[in-house]
Parts: C-alpha cells; sequence; structure tokens
C-alpha cells in the first residue's frame, strides 16, 4: 500500500469529486499522471535541464489524510523513497519530510530522524490533520520539534474539512465544486485560515524562532495584511507582536508557480524581498516560464540571484551549485 492508496478513501470524502476533477485525462491544468508525480529521475532531471532549473526540493502529496494506524509505516517509507532520490543526484534534488501527523509524537520523531539521518531541509504539512489546525494542543510536539531543529514547516494547502465546502462551495456543478473549493480558491482560503490560527493561537510566541513557508504569494495573507492588523490589534490578540511583525518575521512566502509581476510587486512593496523565496509548482505546473518570469522582474541583479537560490540556500541550509 502506498500513501495515495492510503488517504484516497479521506480525500475521497472532503472532496467526492476530487479525483474525476484532476483526472490527467481531463485536459484541465494541475492534472499530471501518476508516472509523471513518481519520476524522480531522468524525466523530472530532463525538465529541469530545459527550464534552467539547478535544484529541486522534493516532497510527497499529502499524509495527513493518512489513519493512525497506517500513516507511521507508510511515511517512513515514503520519507525513504525521497532520501534516496537525494542520494542518487545530491546535487540537484533536496527534500522535504513527509509527516505521520495524525500521530503527532512520532511525527516528531519522524522529522528527527529525517533531519538527522536522512538530511531533510524542512517538513511539508498540507492542511488539516482530523479537522483540527496544527496550532491544536496535540501537535506542539511537531511545532516544539521543528523549532528546536531550526527547520521550517511548509504549510501547504490541503482539501478543507467537508463541513466548510458544505457551506462554502456546494450546490454547482461537481466539476465546478471539486476545482472551486481546491486549487482555485478553497485550500488557498484554508491555508490562510490555518496560518492565522497558528499567529493568534500563540504558536510564535512560544517558538519565536520556528519559521513557516507560505506558497502562492503567502496564500492571500499579504494582501489582507493591513486589514489584519487594523482589525486584530495587540489589544484584541494580547499577542506579543503584530500579525505583520509574524509575517516579516517568521513567514517565508513563494510563488508557487503563480507567475505574476503583479503579485510580485505587491510582495516586495509590501514585506521587501529578504523573505521571497523562489519556487515552482511541479509537475502540477509546468516550469516553461520559471525562469523568464524571474529574468523579466523589475529587480536588481543581485536582488534575483536571493530570490532565485541565496535566500534558499540560507533558510534550507543549502549549497546549490
Amino acid at each position: 500500500m502506498d500513501v495515495a492508496r492510503a488517504s484516497a478513501p479521506a480525500a475521497q470524502a472532503l472532496s467526492p469529486h476530487f479525483s474525476s476533477s484532476y483526472d490527467p485525462d481531463s485536459g484541465l491544468p494541475y492534472s499530471p499522471s501518476a508516472a509523471v508525480l513518481r519520476d524522480l529521475d531522468e524525466g523530472r532531471l530532463a525538465d529541469m535541464d530545459r527550464h534552467g532549473i539547478t535544484m529541486q526540493v522534493l516532497s510527497s502529496l499529502s499524509t495527513q489524510q493518512l489513519p493512525a494506524d497506517v500513516a507511521v509505516d507508510l511515511v517512513r517509507a515514503t520519507n525513504d523513497t525521497l532520501a534516496a532520490a537525494v542520494r542518487r543526484h545530491p546535487t540537484r534534488f533536496a527534500a522535504f519530510a513527509a509527516l505521520p501527523t495524525s500521530v503527532p509524537d512520532a511525527a516528531a520523531v519522524e522529522l528527527e530522524r529525517c533531519v538527522g539521518e536522512l538530511g531533510c531541509v524542512g517538513t511539508m504539512i498540507m492542511g488539516r490533520t482530523d479537522d483540527e489546525f496544527l496550532s491544536a494542543p496535540r501537535f506542539d510536539p511537531i511545532l516544539r520539534t521543528a523549532a528546536a531543529l531550526r527547520v521550517p514547516v511548509y504549510l501547504h494547502p490541503g482539501v478543507p474539512p467537508r463541513a466548510t465546502s458544505a457551506s462554502n462551495y456546494e450546490g454547482l456543478d461537481p466539476l465546478v465544486t471539486a476545482r472551486f473549493q481546491t486549487a482555485a480558491w478553497g485550500w488557498h482560503q484554508e491555508t490562510a485560515v490555518h496560518f492565522l490560527q497558528l499567529v493568534l493561537g500563540g504558536v510564535f510566541d512560544r517558538y519565536p524562532d520556528l519559521q513557516v513557508i507560505l506558497g502562492h504569494w503567502g496564500e492571500m495573507v499579504p494582501f489582507y495584511l493591513e486589514r489584519l492588523d487594523e482589525a486584530l490589534p495587540r489589544r484584541v490578540t494580547k499577542l506579543e507582536r503584530t500579525i505583520g511583525d509574524y509575517v516579516r518575521q517568521n513567514v517565508y512566502i513563494t510563488p508557487s508557480g503563480m507567475f505574476s509581476q503583479a503579485q510580485l510587486r505587491y510582495c516586495v512593496e509590501l514585506l521587501g524581498t529578504e523573505r521571497i523565496m523562489y519556487s515552482v509548482d511541479y509537475p502540477f505546473i509546468g516550469n516553461e516560464d520559471a525562469l523568464s518570469f524571474l529574468e523579466e522582474a523589475d529587480l536588481p541583479a543581485a536582488v534575483k540571484e536571493d530570490i532565485a537560490y541565496g535566500t534558499a540556500e540560507r533558510l534550507l541550509n543549502l549549497r546549490i551549485a
């Protein structure tokens, strides 16, 4: 049994038409074949070479939907697979650890193993676990371990809970609902709420050095940051810092294949360039525009180089050839 098959029933329950709406034969965006998803050798490397990409940080698909009774063993095997690919191509790949978040204590142990033994550069967590955000007390071992190891948590979108989708996204054509609740809107909004739960739950006051990565230009958060600080000042939140401070001091944002110069300009103006880290979204989005997007950005050459690889080298402790 692999991760995809084990998590499929839970994903199907959250989004009954998810599989059909992302079927590779549909011709719709973000629908790579299983073979492309699993290729950690020649095909992926050839695509990187064609599009000027020196290194990729690999990750698995969501392990947050795995049942507790199988999660630990499946995730361990998944991380071993990623680590083997990194060993085969050490100058081209690094990896984010998957975690069995349904078993938080085991997840913390697995994160220690992945960083200490396998050389993983952080962890990627996709959405809620058992409908709970990472700010829930049960997940504190994971956050505490990430902070102690000084590795970032990439907070990636996941399918919203069934109740959220029922109230927000249903009543439309099933294909529209499946995409509306996920890649078009829903899981980005869900990730914004997830991050803000971490902030408002005091996670970054407990672990002030913990770093989170938000894809897709910060998962909507930067575009409402001024509003958030106005509506939720410190006298309301009782936190040590403003929401804007947490974003500027505990968050790195990436484009995740959303090659929009307008969004880049906005994030540079609001947040500066020091916490923008380049990323693609292969194979869900092709790499054809990856190099030209950054080359065409209205930024100094030194800043482009920092976004392209310098920030990743510092945050992820990489040496990019």
